[in-house]
């Protein structure tokens, strides 16, 4: 399961004519100053200079076609100015559609938290790489080396895989147990086995399953094991491999690889 979250965010902004009337901001300013009923004081409080505020309002004028600020009186500092009855009208209902956006957000957000985690693997399904298998997990065990380190993963159908990397990909990777981590091997690298018992292997992966797929080439075939949790590994064999082992779909087989055999990468 990924640990990350989705928020859904948004912002209201209203257009005349195709043409941006005003969003948050510019509605805040008119707030502003119906509350202030000065532009200086109502600039100071949205952050915009004097002179920016009353560009803001032009536009705003300009684009409403009708006065939403008027300025009866005063010099720099404002004296008299204050919403028209269309302004003011203009800021209710833009609260009023805000708080609807607002709500509508909320919603969409409750909802949303129940597909965080297949947002999460939509972005995995877009990771290319020359390996055919392909793993996601999540580490378990950091045991540290000289050199190396050993990572334990856990995988789904809980099956694990070890995987040997140097000290600094430990670090730059950031390996720790709860780490999401996929691991990648390549076929080749997997030898297939169907009649383990009693046997004992230096090979420290061994994922058991029953073959599903067989496809042969002209020297070679690939092996597809189906492993508990809907996992698959596959392996690349020889065809002379395929007919001394008797495999055929359905046939329970164990895929065996290398720790160092296993590449490693994180999430971004």
């Amino acid at each position: 399961m990924d640990d990350r979250h989705i928020a859904l965010e948004g912002t209201v902004w209203m257009t005349v004519g195709g043409e941006q009337l005003g969003g948050t901001n510019r509605v805040g300013l008119l707030a502003a100053l119906a509350q202030c009923g000065s532009i200086t004081a109502a600039a100071k409080q949205v952050g915009l200079s004097y002179k920016a505020a009353w560009e803001a309002i032009d536009t705003m004028n300009n684009l409403a076609g009708e006065p939403l600020v008027q300025r009866s009186t005063g010099g720099k500092g404002g004296g008299g100015t204050r919403l028209t009855a269309r302004g003011a009208q203009l800021v209710e209902n833009f609260t009023m559609v805000e708080q609807l956006h607002h709500d509508f957000l909320e919603r969409l957000n409750r909802q949303a938290a129940g597909v965080a985690d297949d947002v999460a693997l939509f972005s995995r399904f877009k990771m290319r790489t020359s390996a055919r298998n392909q793993f996601f997990g999540t580490v378990t065990r950091v045991v540290p080396g000289v050199v190396n380190d050993e990572i334990e993963l856990a995988i789904a159908g809980e099956q694990k895989i070890v995987a040997i990397v140097t000290r600094e990909s430990t670090d730059n990777l950031a390996l720790a147990p709860g780490r999401q981590v996929f691991a990648l091997i390549k076929s080749s690298s997997v030898i297939v086995m169907t009649a383990g018992e009693g046997v004992r292997l230096s090979a420290r992966n061994q994922l058991v399953g029953t073959v599903a797929r067989l496809t042969r080439g002209a020297v070679n075939a690939e092996v597809v094991i189906a492993l508990g949790g809907g996992g698959t590994v596959a392996a690349t064999v020889t065809n002379e491999s395929v007919d001394t082992l008797g495999l055929a779909e359905g046939l329970a087989a164990t895929a065996l690889f290398k720790a160092s055999s296993v590449i490693l990468g994180v999430p971004e």
